[in-house]
């Protein structure tokens, strides 16, 4: 998953440095499997932890982008996407796709209190873009824990725009994921 990850993002032509921030126990072997161009940085024990050692091993950039392995199809051309409109001067930017399923808010006894118009949600993906001191502002006002940057950004009251994701960036996190995953490769002729 990591490779396909970093070789999207290289793909994009949008991309100057890929940082791969991983778990202290995993650095060789992130290393083996991305190469030498590539700077492998120990994590934290929080995302926020991870996230924030990653920015600190930037060492000059305009824009920063912050993906997650687990969306290893992530099509490079939805990369260069979020890339093009931080050039046009966007200070946040995450890609999106519509909700198809009915969404329930459901109260602290399990009952239902709510169901909001799928019509204006979206589901968040990545990678997400940022003017690089916007996001370094945003987690300098961070507490410890938050698992979505934009909301860090929302947080401190910048704008975040949105542009189209695609279904090919879904989430690994379940067998059924990485069966499907793994159907895609096969069906395209990648090598897993």
């Amino acid at each position: 998953m990591l490779e396909h990850c970093v070789d999207g993002l290289l793909c994009s032509g949008a991309v100057d440095e890929v940082i791969v921030v991983v778990g202290a126990d995993q650095r060789d072997k992130a290393a083996a499997l991305v190469g030498p161009t590539v700077k492998i940085v120990q994590g934290g024990a929080e995302r926020t932890d991870s996230v924030r050692a990653g920015l600190a091993a930037v060492d000059a950039a305009d824009w920063i982008l912050v993906h997650d392995a687990a969306r290893p199809l992530t099509p490079p051309d939805m990369i260069a996407r979020i890339v093009a409109e931080l050039r046009e001067g966007r200070g946040a930017v995450i890609p999106v796709i519509p909700v198809t399923d009915t969404i329930k808010s459901i109260d602290t006894h399990g009952e239902v209190s709510g169901t909001p118009d799928r019509a204006s949600l979206r589901a968040v993906q990545t990678p997400q873009g940022f003017a690089a001191d916007v996001l370094r502002r945003a987690y300098a006002a961070a507490g410890d824990i938050a698992t979505d940057d934009a909301a860090l950004v929302e947080q401190i009251g910048e704008r975040v725009h949105v542009v189209e994701g695609d279904r090919l960036a879904f989430k690994i996190t379940t067998a059924l994921d990485m069966t499907l995953a793994e159907a895609i490769l096969n069906r395209e002729g990648h090598p897993q």
